[in-house]
């Protein structure tokens, strides 16, 4: 892991958009008048006559979005996640999922570390949102290797499709010839006192954590989730009967988020209790982002004692 060269996953998103309209002609950008925070202003300066900038409508703009994708084209809709999922959620609903439609739609600035923006903006609930509704993919990347495959991956699928990304900038995990699938998680070690299963900038929490015990004689294992819906399945069951104690970290609520989906594998396939961690039923509040994630007991520092306890 590369603490040294951190990059938002907001970024990584931004210049995947770009680099994929460049070999694909029909990738359209849509925004709701937040390029330069998305960062869809990087693909909008390259090919200025398939950006669409649909001003503070972000109803107007996935319904746009489902017109462009009726035509043939492959559009990228891109707002806050709160915006893009919340406000707009009926036509995300009814027009794209219900209709099957070729749309993705990029929620940037997902979770409590959008920080200083406050209660208002920090989106806890896009995930739920999300992978309650049928035909839709839900992706949650992690670093910046992960988040320029899955936005190029998503350019390959057919149908709706979700990721969020973050403002925080977040530390290189995976080098670029990492090799990663759709539905399938990544296992970071091989530890058999307990399995963390992260998603996002909670991925850097969960390594850093599984150093730390290491040093205690601690052997803990990662497994980095990127793929909400559909979940891996036998990556889960797999850790549920390898190691002694399964826990879940996310920049979510702990209602409808990765845990809970977790938690749907184990209650089906193999019961045993799962510890989840992210923001419980609560809003948030302004403030650095990494003061929020130890108030709100999502860092490495909160995992650590769940897994001491």
């Amino acid at each position: 892991m590369d603490l040294e060269n951190k990059k938002a996953t907001r970024q990584s998103a931004g210049e995947a958009l770009r680099d994929l309209g460049k070999i694909n002609e029909n990738i359209v950008v849509l925004d709701a008048d937040v390029s330069a925070a998305t960062r869809s202003d990087i693909f909008a300066k390259e090919f200025p006559d398939r950006f669409f900038d649909m001003g503070i409508s972000e109803q107007d703009m996935i319904s746009t979005a489902a017109g462009l994708a009726s035509c043939g084209k492959i559009p990228f809709a891109c707002a806050f996640s709160v915006f893009a999922t919340g406000r707009a959620y009926d036509q995300i609903r009814n027009v794209i999922c219900y209709s099957k439609l070729n749309v993705k739609i990029c929620g940037s600035h997902a979770g409590i570390t959008v920080g200083e923006d406050g209660a208002t903006h920090q989106m806890f609930e896009d995930i739920n949102l999300m992978r309650g509704l049928p035909n839709m993919k839900v992706f949650s990347s992690s670093d910046e290797a992960q988040t320029k495959w899955l936005i190029k991956e998503m350019a390959k699928l057919d149908g709706p499709a979700y990721i969020r990304t973050c403002r925080l900038k977040t530390a290189k995990i995976y080098d670029d010839n990492q090799q990663f699938e759709i539905g399938k998680g990544l296992q970071i070690g091989n530890g058999t006192d307990a399995t963390i299963f992260s998603t996002g900038v909670c991925t850097v929490e969960a390594i850093k954590a599984k150093e730390e015990l290491a040093k205690e004689g601690i052997n803990v294992r990662v497994v980095d989730i990127h793929t909400i819906k559909p979940i891996d399945e036998e990556l889960i069951i797999k850790c549920a009967k390898e190691t002694k104690k399964l826990i879940s970290v996310e920049d979510h609520s702990i209602i409808g988020g990765l845990g809970s989906a977790i938690s749907d594998v184990l209650i089906e396939k193999m019961p045993m209790k799962l510890i989840k961690i992210g923001i419980k039923d609560t809003f948030g509040e302004s403030g650095k982002a990494e003061d929020l994630m130890k108030k709100y007991e999502i860092d490495s520092t909160a995992i650590i004692r769940k897994i001491k306890e």
